[in-house]
């Protein structure tokens, strides 16, 4: 049985949920609930959530490079724990490029540290599925950061992108 979510843009109210999904992760940098509420304040365009009887049970933070505004950045992909193996990592991305591209975005950029293989695998697929190239480059070193042990993060810029005529191409 295929379950239908209703994928929008957040408001503001989804911050403690988004916060909450992000948390029970386990496996993103977490940022504040702060954060999070401004994120589906200031970023609402650039982002989407996904819901399941009116809870938040995905989301997608992202947001245009003011220095190239033809680049949609994706900060952060996390589904709730009861949505996982499902598709709707790769779903949410697809809304949410859907609706970038038709305004003028043409590269998804995301960093990704080397041992993060499910992220790995949902931003190559979705460049699979749009029919993009995959260019890869390290953004920041690991011994960029101020706490020892972190991975260098790997830009992964994903493009052209085009409108898909069909959500299925």
């Amino acid at each position: 049985m295929s379950v239908t979510h209703l994928i929008e843009s957040p408001t503001k109210a989804d911050g403690a949920e988004l916060w909450r999904i992000a948390r029970d992760s386990a496996k993103l940098d977490l940022n504040s609930p702060y954060a999070y509420m401004l994120w589906c304040r200031d970023f609402a365009e650039t982002s989407v959530v996904a819901r399941e009887d009116g809870k938040a049970v995905g989301f997608v933070t992202g947001y245009r490079r003011a220095e190239e505004p033809d680049v949609g950045f994706v900060w952060q992909v996390a589904v709730d724990a009861s949505q996982r193996g499902k598709g709707l990592a790769g779903t949410l991305l697809d809304a949410l490029y859907t609706r970038l591209v038709a305004d003028g975005v043409r590269y998804l950029e995301t960093t990704i540290t080397p041992d993060n293989e499910a992220s790995i695998r949902l931003f190559t697929s979705f460049a699979k599925r749009w029919n993009a190239t995959v260019e890869t480059s390290v953004l920041f070193g690991g011994d960029e950061f101020p706490e020892a042990g972190h991975l260098a993060e790997e830009l992964y810029r994903i493009g052209p992108l085009s409108v898909r005529k069909d959500p299925g191409e």
